[in-house]
């Protein structure tokens, strides 16, 4: 801290307002890092996921193909595609389902750590301690 005596009036609401100005910078840079890491970090695991996915599609794409080769030895052609159409659109139903409860458990990308923190910075300038 500076002394202070001997400033005067303006001077210290002069230098208040800088003051807080620089806070509020400061927090808004702290929430502006917060958001740009979370953000890396969940594309990162996303484009994983993505990648993950894609190689096991090939994988399905051939035990489905496998499983369809299968059922026509015992029936027709026609007969075994339309049943592992079938079974395939009910696993994508239940997956649409689980993904969806998926996503409604998410929480909020707010950056917390920025808010709590100017949160404790407006309750020290209202004179709020605790």
């Amino acid at each position: 801290m500076t002394d202070l005596t001997g400033q005067s009036t303006a001077a210290l609401v002069r230098q208040a307002a800088e003051q807080i100005s620089a806070l509020a910078r400061d927090e808004i840079r702290l929430a502006r890092a917060e958001i740009t890491e979370k953000g890396r970090h969940a594309a990162r695991g996303a484009g994983m996921l993505g990648g993950a996915g894609l190689t096991a599609l090939y994988g399905v794409a051939a035990l489905i193909t496998a499983a369809g080769l299968a059922l026509a030895l015992v029936m027709p052609g026609w007969a075994a595609a339309l049943v592992v159409a079938a079974v395939l659109f009910v696993v994508a139903a239940i997956q649409a389902v689980a993904g969806r409860n998926q996503l409604k458990q998410v929480p909020p990308l707010a950056p917390t750590q920025a808010m709590e923190s100017m949160q404790a910075d407006l309750d020290t300038l209202g004179g709020k301690h605790g």
